[in-house]
């Protein structure tokens, strides 16, 4: 199931960071530790616990229950939540099917008043994915 959720969590960020746009993909694992890979020729592959990541400069695998989030990047860094959105204006909460959860006054609302989950959160022009736990 989680390596279902995560291969669904991939192809929407994918869809919605128009890639293209975003020459890397920066990964997360649970002790806070990225790595940054470029997308030039990028294949995801899972098998068994792992993901496999395959670009032109090798391949390098993730145990799925030590990676913590994956985003794409223009320049290699990560942007927090904040930096992106403005916490006091309001969004829109959508689940990873683009089913519309709600409008709500603020970032803190938004997060308060849901269930854990994976969403995208979209306030004006700019989305983002989120976790809520």
């Amino acid at each position: 199931m989680k390596r279902s959720l995560f291969l669904l969590m991939a192809l929407l960020v994918a869809m919605l960071a128009k890639a293209v746009d975003y020459p890397y993909l920066v990964f997360t694992n649970t002790s806070g530790t990225n790595t940054v890979l470029s997308v030039s020729d990028m294949t995801l592959t899972v098998s068994g616990s792992e993901l496999r990541v395959t670009n032109a400069e090798g391949t390098i695998s993730f145990v799925l229950t030590e990676l913590a989030s994956m985003q794409f990047s223009k320049d290699g860094t990560l942007l927090a939540l904040k930096e992106v959105l403005d916490a006091d204006k309001p969004v829109q909460l959508f689940t990873l099917t683009g089913q519309s959860v709600g409008i709500y006054d603020n970032l803190k609302d938004a997060v308060q008043r849901n269930n854990a989950g994976v969403y995208v959160i979209k306030q004006g022009t700019k989305s983002q994915q989120i976790v809520i736990k």
